[in-house]
């Protein structure tokens, strides 16, 4: 009986999700919520279901066959597409809480309560601006999506105010807050949502700002040469009395682990930086955020995920093999992480396998006409690598460009242009669109891959080969003004 009740629901909802098509705003698909509430919600027909939950949607345009159901960054499950690119699966017990769904490489938050039914419409070409939930549990997780739009929105905005002075940066900021947080107010009293899920609705909101606020003295001074450290208020900083830096329930929150990260960037910084090279600095100003946050968080969950991310950022940035074994040697003081799955450990066994000497690993690539290739087919003496995507379109224009001019500079060299993190049709696409003459395009099938062996994280990554067909400089940037120094 139970497994046809089941049944029901999958196909109903399925075809429900079908009207997802052609909808032209979210608001028409409420009229449906009471057959999916109704339908979704087990409590009252089955004891002991308290906790079933179902989770499904559709992944237009997709990257790869399957969707990942991920807790605290553990897979609890992989749903695999259909024929018409869909997922559904049934949880028996779901335990309430806030949940990632992933379709390599992006991912975003849902959250769950009990007995929600949750369907999910994403184009992996336009990701975050295309999702669209419904069904029981829908108001909460639109909600999200909004705040999640609105604060990437205002991010490419916020530099100009960067820029400003104290009084007009801060009237800016506490204006957009006021006016988000009377959206938040609205919204809760709206949809009556439980303290649990406003724990993640409010960071949404406070984290944004107050990251704004770590963000302002240090931007601006980059961008305009003014120090402000000693020009702002005495209580500029209060509001860092509030926040709980050992809130486990945000561990894995972005905006919160985003927040700690531009806090101790902001605190960490060191003010007597002319007595150091600009390697030696980075290296001694993270290793200070690593000790400010050891003595600042004591719960080890959080200690470790913030830890993680300031090396993560610190070992893909400075390349230089003695700093980052003394780096290393301090994150293994003050980290508790021992597990295999450790992030850390997999990105400086990358990195190790990348220094001066060494042999390109093979990764998995294909050519224009959709076949393999080798790297020996592409590792000629005295070769270039060099990375682009669709989604970065300013970038895959000037880097091509940039190839061009080294090419008749440097005509001894053989260029490889590898595509990452678009589709093979997409790639294709951009290709024909673009028409590049006299460089070998080659796509990466696999990111995951590439990511990991390659320590790909920066789309301005450039590897150098040189005339032996070994690793010259793994870590080049090709828009630095003393990249050309590396092919003579």
């Amino acid at each position: 009986m139970l497994n046809n009740k089941i049944h029901y629901i999958e196909i109903f909802l399925l075809t429900i999700f079908e009207f997802m098509h052609s909808l032209r705003s979210i608001k028409f698909f409420i009229y449906f919520l009471p057959f999916i509430t109704v339908l979704s919600s087990c409590r009252s027909e089955f004891k002991g279901c308290e906790y079933v939950a179902y989770f499904g949607g559709e992944v237009v345009n997709p990257n790869n066959p399957y969707v990942l159901f991920c807790k605290d960054n553990e897979v609890i499950d992989t749903l695999k597409l259909d024929e018409n690119n869909r997922f559904f699966t049934q949880f028996d017990s779901l335990a309430p809480g806030l949940y990632t769904f992933k379709h390599e490489p992006e991912y975003q938050y849902v959250y769950f309560d009990k007995n929600d039914s949750i369907m999910v419409r994403v184009n992996s070409r336009d990701f975050d601006e295309s999702i669209v939930f419904c069904g029981r549990g829908e108001e909460k997780n639109n909600f999200l999506m909004e705040i999640y739009l609105k604060n990437e929105k205002d991010k490419y905005k916020m530099f100009d105010y960067f820029d400003d002075n104290f009084d007009n940066f801060s009237k800016e900021i506490d204006s957009t807050f006021a006016n988000e947080t009377t959206f938040y107010n609205t919204k809760k009293q709206e949809i009556k949502w439980n303290e649990d899920f406003d724990v993640f609705a409010k960071a949404a909101l406070d984290f944004n700002y107050y990251s704004k606020k770590e963000l302002y003295p240090l931007v601006h001074k980059i961008r305009t040469g003014e120090d402000l450290i000693d020009k702002l208020p005495a209580n500029y900083y209060d509001y860092r009395k509030t926040i709980d830096f050992n809130n486990v329930g945000l561990s894995n929150y972005a905006p919160y682990v985003m927040y700690l990260s531009h806090m101790l960037n902001n605190m960490g910084t060191i003010n007597y930086h002319n007595h150091f090279s600009e390697k030696d600095l980075a290296l001694k100003t993270n290793i200070n955020k690593m000790t400010i946050a050891d003595t600042l968080i004591k719960n080890q969950k959080v200690k470790n995920n913030i830890l993680n991310n300031i090396a993560f950022t610190y070992l893909l940035e400075d390349q230089n093999m003695s700093n980052n074994n003394t780096f290393l040697t301090s994150y293994k003081k003050l980290s508790t992480d021992k597990s295999k799955k450790n992030e850390i450990i997999t990105l400086c066994n990358a990195i190790q396998m990348l220094k001066v000497g060494g042999t390109l690993p093979e990764v998995p690539l294909i050519n224009t006409n959709g076949n393999p290739v080798s790297l020996s087919t592409l590792t000629k003496p005295n070769t270039v690598f060099f990375f682009w995507t669709k989604n970065a379109k300013s970038h895959l224009e000037a880097v091509h460009l940039k190839i061009m001019t080294l090419k008749s500079k440097f005509p001894q060299y053989n260029f490889v242009a590898v595509n990452v993190n678009d589709s093979e049709e997409d790639w294709k696409a951009t290709l024909d669109n673009y028409k590049f003459k006299g460089i070998t395009e080659v796509h990466c099938s696999n990111f995951e891959t590439i990511k990991n062996k390659w320590a790909i994280n920066k789309i301005h990554r450039t590897i150098i080969l040189d005339n032996k067909g070994v690793i010259k400089n793994a870590f080049a940037d090709i828009f630095d003004s003393q990249f050309e120094e590396n092919l003579k």
